[in-house]
């Protein structure tokens, strides 16, 4: 197969399943000492394709103070929705005689530091799909930080995607909306420990049943208009 083909192998499938945004690149492009999977299997796979589907904004919208059941219910299902997507896409390119191995949206291996098998932030960044902002989550244009990753690694023959230029710029929306003030003016300055303390707070207090917020991916639009969210 062709670069050429193999790219709009995955056009096809990313467009079906009307994937927000969609990159790729070579793993040799990333940091992978710290991903947990088998070294044999990162040498052999050495391609990764990171693909977003967003969120809805009128979920977003019923967020205040705290994370609710709602946007509980919505960020399972659209973690369950990009497990989909990765099994589609690992039996097309399986089909297309490649391997595929799709890498779960949302699934703790190491529970003591709250890590997957890879980063898929750090492969979306790698692969041109969007930037890491202010909040340490991914930033894409089109949709802000409203939207969740899935990654399939694959030894398909894909071109691989430049990193945008692209930051946040000005912005400073999530700062103002993150309730645990674990947000600084870097990506590097983020407080993961205050982060996680308010995440283990709204859980104890049954207002969700996972470690999750959404607050600051409320906020973050992008830079786009937020009429849509705030409606």
């Amino acid at each position: 197969m062709t670069p050429e083909d193999a790219w709009a192998l995955v056009a096809a499938l990313a467009a079906e399943h009307r994937v927000a945004a969609w990159g790729a690149t070579t793993l040799d492009r990333l940091r992978t000492d710290d991903f947990l999977l088998p070294t044999d299997t990162l040498s052999r796979l050495t391609h990764a394709v990171s693909l977003a589907l967003p969120l809805l904004p009128a979920v977003l919208a019923t967020l205040t103070d705290r994370p609710n059941r709602l946007y509980e219910h919505h960020y399972r299902q659209t973690n369950f929705a990009l497990d989909r997507l990765g099994l589609a896409l690992g039996r097309a390119i399986q089909d297309s005689g490649y391997a595929a191995l799709p890498i779960p949206a949302s699934q703790i291996v190491d529970w003591e530091n709250q890590r997957g098998h890879l980063s898929h932030k750090r492969v979306a960044v790698a692969a041109g799909v969007g930037w890491l902002g202010r909040n340490n989550l991914l930033v894409t244009p089109a949709h802000g930080a409203q939207i969740r990753l899935i990654t399939v690694l694959t030894d398909l023959p894909l071109p691989t995607s430049a990193p945008t230029r692209r930051d946040c710029g000005d912005c400073r929306a999530c700062l103002e909306a993150c309730p645990g003030h674990a947000i600084g003016e870097t990506p590097m300055d983020f407080d993961h420990l205050a982060c996680f303390a308010r995440l283990k707070e709204f859980q104890r207090r049954r207002d969700v049943g996972q470690y999750i917020c959404g607050l600051c991916v409320r906020a973050c639009t992008g830079g786009r208009p937020t009429t849509n969210v705030e409606r």
